[in-house]
Order: structure tokens, then C-alpha cells, then sequence
């Protein structure tokens, strides 16, 4: 699993550990894949969503090396 580093508009950081995300009409959401998979789909767990317009960047944590999945 990866972090993403959220900054919103105002000012604020937000970090979720999520798999990946992607966008859904007005919001971005971030998803954990089920049981191990490496795609984003119908089986996919919302974990997070934000606003869209209020995002202003995202970052991709690098995984920690010799961290292993729970």
C-alpha cells in the first residue's frame, strides 16, 4: 500500500494510505484494492474523497523499504 499526501486549498494536508485514486464526477477518491489486487475497480474499498476543486496537488509517498502488507 502507498500514502498520498493530499494539499487542499486551504492550506491543510491531508495523508491517506490507499492504493490509488481517481476521479468520480465532482470529487477525487482515493481506493484500497481488495484482497491484493493491483487494479482500481467495482470491488475496490472508497476509503476517502475530497472535492476536487478544492485539491491542489497530490503526492505519491515512496513505500517504506522493508515494510510488509498486515
Amino acid at each position: 500500500m502507498t500514502e498520498f499526501d493530499v494539499y487542499l486549498s486551504d492550506g491543510s494536508r491531508q495523508t491517506v494510505p490507499a492504493d490509488g485514486y481517481g476521479l468520480e464526477g465532482p470529487l477525487t477518491t482515493f481506493f484500497l484494492s481488495d484482497c491484493g489486487r493491483v487494479v482500481l475497480d467495482s470491488w475496490s474499498t472508497r476509503l476517502a474523497s475530497f472535492r476536487t476543486a478544492d485539491v491542489r496537488r497530490i503526492e505519491r509517498q515512496a513505500p517504506v523499504a522493508g515494510a510488509s502488507a498486515a
